[in-house]
Parts: structure tokens; sequence; C-alpha cells
């Protein structure tokens, strides 16, 4: 039976390209952050959510010990092709290929060896949105390594931390480990209350009564570069200032005596980290006890310390969260709210919005901005394979 309408796009591709019949297809969604940004590196709170929209990927044996992947990426054609027994990362640091042969390492770091296979890779995620384009795909190619080798499983945390090392390793990106575990671990109808300090998970049912809309900007962000880095970089001098392991345990009357003017870069970030966890508290309580008006308010108080604090919005995206929160307040009586969500420097704004609300939002939003809005209402059930 198939569990995502992209199955039958990535077992078609796999034929035609590579004249394979796939055995296995797999599913990992993309993600939304409702809140929680530039917390999970370090060791903090975030309330994310998994989406239908996402990566599939078929799956044939080989007997020669080679992967050889396909992927179909917005409509152009992309080939990959290396031995199981040397992977070495190739290209560009962000280069689809260093994702699959990065998780072939960490299996066989794991001490499972991938066998040869034929991948089709296809995925209906915008690329650079801040959506997880590429933890999706880590996750996803993963599983379909593990469902080609047979009686082999791990837990879903053990894939997560391959994805991380992935992106560190062969992506050149220092991030947390929120997005993978958000999406090796996402359930139906559940956003997910993560710890990042000790990885425990707790789901919050999304009510039914909300909807979440995420609104393209239609500007690439780009993780990798510099400034990503750079404020983990940051995070962490505080951290060490103090003689902590992480900003997580850092209580907020201590930045007070950070020896810095007001205004100074560092006393900034870590203010953002510490007031974000909190208001991830305040927002997962609120999302349990159906409080519309309360995760909103937390939302645009979210886009506003990464605004002024961490410095990591434009004013392109600045300018589209304030549309977005104001057609909030005229047409649903300021019940719910916008933010930025992902990395930063471009992406998507995600809000939280009354489910009757939903579609003239939407309509509004889009109309006003040309951008499209994808609005979340069935739940994806993380990374699937097909049965």
């Amino acid at each position: 039976m198939d569990m995502h309408p992209l199955f039958r796009d990535a077992r078609a591709l796999l034929q035609r390209q590579l004249g394979a019949i796939s055995q296995h297809e797999v599913f990992a969604p993309g993600r939304v952050n409702l809140i929680g940004e530039h917390t999970d590196y370090n060791e903090g709170l975030a309330l994310p959510l998994a989406l239908d929209l996402g990566t599939a990927v078929a799956v044939s044996p080989r007997t020669d010990g080679e992967v050889v992947a396909v992927s179909l990426s917005d409509g152009q054609l992309h080939h990959d092709r290396f031995t199981t027994q040397a992977i070495p990362a190739v290209g560009p640091t962000g280069w689809w290929g260093n994702y699959l042969r990065g998780m072939c390492a960490e299996m066989m770091g794991f001490g499972i060896t991938p066998r040869g296979a034929d991948l089709a890779i296809v995925g209906n995620l915008p690329s650079g949105a801040g959506l997880s384009s590429s933890a999706s795909l880590s996750i996803a190619v993963g599983k379909a390594l593990l469902a080609n080798a047979p009686a082999t499983q791990v837990e879903p945390s053990t894939l997560a931390h391959w994805g991380q090392s992935t992106e560190h390793r062969y992506a050149g990106c220092l991030c947390g480990i929120m997005d993978q575990m958000t999406i090796a671990h996402a359930s139906p109808g559940d956003a997910i209350f993560l710890d990042c300090r000790d990885l425990t998970i707790e789901r919050r049912s999304l009510p039914s009564s909300w909807s979440i809309l995420v609104v393209q900007s239609g500007i690439r962000r780009e993780l990798a570069t510099g400034a990503y880095n750079l404020r983990r970089q940051q995070c962490r001098e505080v951290a060490e200032f103090y003689g902590l392991s992480s900003l997580r345990a850092l209580h907020p009357h201590l930045l007070e005596t950070l020896p810095e003017p007001q205004d100074h870069i560092l006393l900034r970030r870590a203010r953002h980290v510490v007031s974000e966890n909190a208001r991830v508290e305040i927002a997962a309580e609120a999302m349990q006890r159906g409080d519309l008006r309360t995760f909103g308010r937390a939302l645009r108080q979210s886009h506003r310390s990464l605004r002024d604090d961490f410095e990591v919005t434009i004013p392109e995206i600045d300018g589209l969260a304030d549309l977005v929160n104001t057609l909030i307040d005229q047409h649903a009586d300021g019940e719910g709210g916008a933010r930025m969500t992902g990395g930063g420097f471009g992406g998507c704004i995600v809000a939280a919005v009354p489910s009757h609300a939903a579609q003239q939002l939407g309509e509004l939003i889009t109309k006003a901005c040309g951008q499209p809005v994808y609005r979340q209402s069935s739940r994806s059930a993380g990374a699937e394979e097909a049965s």
C-alpha cells in the first residue's frame, strides 16, 4: 500500500533512469519549527512540527557494492555513483551527493555495511526555505539504506545522530539535532516538545481548531555560510565565560554580569537563547490548553528577539512577518501570530491561526505578497516505509 503520493514518482524515476524495480520506498518529512530557534545547539528547547512535504526514496539492491543514485529536484536530474568501500566527500560541501555519502559512512561507523543500491530520490520541499530539506534527504536516504540491508534496524534517535554528523562532516554545517530528531520521530497530529539537552521528547497535539500556515518568502537561505556557524561560536563563547557546558544552564540574572555594554553582540546573542527557551515552555503549555492567543504572542516575541538580539532576519522577512501579523489582527481578532522560522537570512514565515480563518488568511497573504502559502492540516507520520 502506498503511504505517500511521492512513492509513485520515486518508483517511476528509478525504473526510467536506472532500469531498476523498486523493492522499498521510504518517506521522510520536512519540518517547520513552531518556536525554539537557535536553541538546539545550545542544549535548549524547541517545538517543531513535521510536514506532509518531504523526501521519498525508492531503492533496489545491487550486487556490486556500488551506490548509484538519481535525484529529481526543481525539474533537473542529478546523478551520483560511488562504492561503499570508499566514500569520500566530493564537490561543494552543500552538494546533494554528500548527504548520501555521509549517511553511508555513518552506517559503516556504526558497524553496518551498506549493500549496493540503486536509489531514486524525489521531493517537494523547497530547498533553502528553512523547512529542513537537507535533514529530510539525510533521514530518507538513511531509511532507504537500512531497508536495503536485511534484518537491520536502528533506533530513530540513532538515525537522527547520523543525519547530524553528516551535516557536520560532509556538508560543513554545524547544525544542532532538532531537525533530524523531529523528522525521525514525528508522529501524526503531534508537535514535538524536544529537550535538546537530554533528547527527551514529549508530544503536544495540535488542537483541531488551529491551523499552521507556512509562507514562503522566495528568498533562498544558505545555512552553511559563515553567519550560522558564527552565531554558534558566539553562544559558545558566552557559555565558556560562565564555565557552563551550554547556554541552557545560564540563569537570566547572570546576563547582567557579562562584562560588556548593554548593546554588545555576545550579551544579545545569549539573551535571545535564554528568553527563547522560556517562550518555548510558554508556547508548549499554551498548545496543551488550546490557548492560541498566548501561543501567538510567544511567536511574535520570538521574531522580535531573532530580529533584534540574534540578528538573523532580513528586512524582507521582517516585512513579511509584520504583514502576516497585521492580517491576523484584522481578520482573526489577533488570535494567533507569526514569526520567521528556520536558521534565518531568508526562508519562511510560520503562523499559527484559527482553522476557521486559515483559508481566508492564506488567500489574503498570497494576494498581498505574491508568495505561496502552505497549510498544514493533515499530519505527517514521520519517516515511513511503504508496506
